[in-house]
């Protein structure tokens, strides 16, 4: 990251006033784009800039929820007021809500769906329209989830939203390739307060904090899960000139792995003349297109056993 140049571009980041989207900020900021700081928290959001500035770097700041086409013009028309262009558009401002379904309110689900889906379409959209008018092309860059991917206990509107999203990636990247915008959703994997919530990870998150060890390698290999800062560095990659040809694709990153996601395909695939009756399908489905059924949710982590404790002394 530290040889990628992006002095000149211009950047919005939603939801950056912590976590991933602050590490998405100083990356861009650190790699030489100026950066459009967003936050509903403006205190926070205030730090990040002081803190890009303190560096040399150049950042404004907006305050404000995503979600509503007003704010998303505001992001877009502060880059320009301030830095001239957009040309990178990264939209990453999210919140939970979880329940499982029979205990979810309307309010839970339409919250979720705002902040998310909403608020990436509208944002992608004023983006879109700025850098069309520039006419040299630009980067939309979505902030997916493995909930979004496979599913999540709980979460049915953070995975409608987050899927929702690789599917826009896709269809926008189809509409704005004439322009030279390319689009791609990542599915970043990081210790953040979300991931702090999982059984498994909150010990192991608590004392890389409390002691500064790095985390295993299991953690950051077997299950790509690793800091804030180790999933930056694809959003500076999207960012550049060097993946003008990537585009329409979900990739994942997280401690030290890098991952293209498939796109959803026919994985087995039955004819029959004249159309499937139920009891057809029936009497077909365990040794044809159903013998091999897909997985679905997100696979519990693989802990590694404790090692034994050591024997004598303290």
């Amino acid at each position: 990251m530290e040889h990628m140049d992006l002095s000149g571009k211009v950047a919005v980041v939603t939801g950056a006033g912590r976590g991933l989207g602050r590490a998405y900020a100083e990356a861009l900021a650190a790699a030489g784009a100026a950066v459009v700081v967003n936050d509903v928290d403006g205190d926070s959001a205030a730090r990040v800039v002081d803190g890009i500035t303190a560096k040399g770097g150049r950042a404004a700041l907006v305050a404000a929820p995503v979600g509503s086409a007003e704010v998303a013009d505001r992001l877009v028309d502060t880059a320009v007021k301030e830095f001239g262009r957009l040309d990178v558009m990264v939209t990453n401002a999210g919140i939970l809500r979880d329940r499982v379904l029979w205990k979810m309110s309307d309010d839970d689900f339409d919250a979720v769906i705002g902040v998310h889906l909403r608020g990436t379409f509208t944002c992608a959209r004023a983006a879109a329209v700025r850098m069309r008018e520039q006419g040299t092309g630009g980067r939309l860059i979505l902030v997916s989830s493995p909930a979004g991917q496979r599913g999540n206990f709980g979460q049915t509107n953070y995975a409608a939203a987050k899927a929702g999203i690789v599917a826009m990636a896709r269809t926008w990247a189809m509409e704005l390739a004439r322009a030279n915008i390319t689009v791609n959703a990542i599915v970043p994997v990081a210790a953040t307060e979300m991931t702090r919530t999982i059984p498994a990870f909150a010990p192991i998150i608590e004392e890389a904090e409390r002691t500064g060890r790095p985390f295993p390698a299991w953690l950051r290999q077997g299950e790509g899960m690793g800091t804030v800062e180790d999933v930056a560095p694809l959003v500076v990659f999207l960012a550049s000139d060097a993946s003008a040809d990537v585009t329409g694709q979900a990739i994942g990153i997280g401690g030290d792995r890098l991952a293209l996601w498939s796109h959803p395909g026919e994985k087995s695939v039955a004819y029959t003349y004249g159309g499937w009756s139920a009891d057809a399908i029936a009497a077909a489905w365990p040794e044809g297109v159903g013998a091999e059924p897909e997985t679905y949710g997100i696979p519990a982590p693989n802990v590694p056993d404790a090692p034994p404790a050591p024997k004598g002394g303290s």
